[in-house]
């Protein structure tokens, strides 16, 4: 990780249910991550999910026509590769979030996240409004994501965009789609959808982000596939729900509070 020291403004995520650290990771680890993701996509290396599975808008229809095969994540990063390991586990991510969550002993989810999003150009997809909690199964919704800039994140190229402060509102279920989406046509979404803003990342840049907190990413339309590692942590006393998804393998310690 890189050496700078890192100071965590626990106010404005408490605020807003993001903060962005700057530089949190090393350029040559970058670099690094970069080219083991890149080695995993050419040739093919599953686990993977594909944007057809996924049926989001603007992704292919199905895997038999053209771009059916394109990735949206390389799955289970934490086993893939100890460099992903170690980044998932490093001191500057574990400091961060201790000072987050505010608890003595904190894990990694290997049943959340735990990838390589790979957003492409030409078939990629567009994700729509939503809580990330929605399909977790936990007995407090207080879990943390982290989003690894791997390249340069922009508008352009699909970078996240959130809703600052939406992580504490409690939003009717009428309001949200089948799939738990805000729904578009309504008033009250629009006026939400309003006051986003949108995360542009540099390589190294982590963004800290509440898993209630609403947000949404358009297609990659640059010529570059857009590479990010995501990761997400609960506290030792958030248990996941025996018998679902978020109870399927086991958790990773991090670190314990000093």
């Amino acid at each position: 990780m890189s050496s700078l020291s890192h100071a965590v403004n626990t106010e404005f995520f408490e605020k807003h249910g993001y903060v962005i650290q700057k530089g949190l990771i090393a350029i040559e680890e970058v670099r690094r991550l970069k080219e083991l993701s890149s080695r995993a996509l050419t040739p093919l290396e599953g686990p993977v999910e594909f944007e057809a599975e996924v049926g989001y808008p603007g992704a292919p229809t199905s895997l038999d026509v053209k771009g059916g095969d394109t990735p949206r994540r390389l799955l289970h990063a934490y086993s893939r590769n100890i460099a992903f390991a170690q980044i998932a586990t490093s001191p500057a991510i574990s400091n961060t979030l201790v000072k987050l969550m505010d608890c003595d002993s904190i894990l990694l989810s290997q049943n959340h996240h735990n990838c390589i999003m790979t957003k492409f150009p030409g078939y990629s997809s567009e994700t729509n409004w939503h809580q990330d909690i929605r399909y977790w199964e936990f007995d407090r919704p207080e879990l943390i994501s982290i989003w690894c800039a791997l390249g340069s994140e922009t508008r352009e190229n699909g970078a996240l965009a959130v809703i600052p402060g939406s992580h504490k509102l409690l939003v009717e279920r009428g309001r949200l789609d089948r799939d738990q989406f805000l729904r578009s046509e309504l008033s009250v979404n629009q006026e939400l959808m309003g006051q986003q803003t949108q995360v542009e990342l540099d390589p190294g840049d982590v963004l800290f982000f509440h898993c209630r907190l609403f947000h949404a990413a358009t297609r990659n339309l640059t010529d570059r596939v857009k590479l990010s590692a995501v990761f997400t942590y609960h506290a030792a006393d958030n248990y996941p729900i025996p018998g679902t998804r978020s109870d399927r393998y086991p958790p990773i310690p991090l670190m314990e509070k000093n």
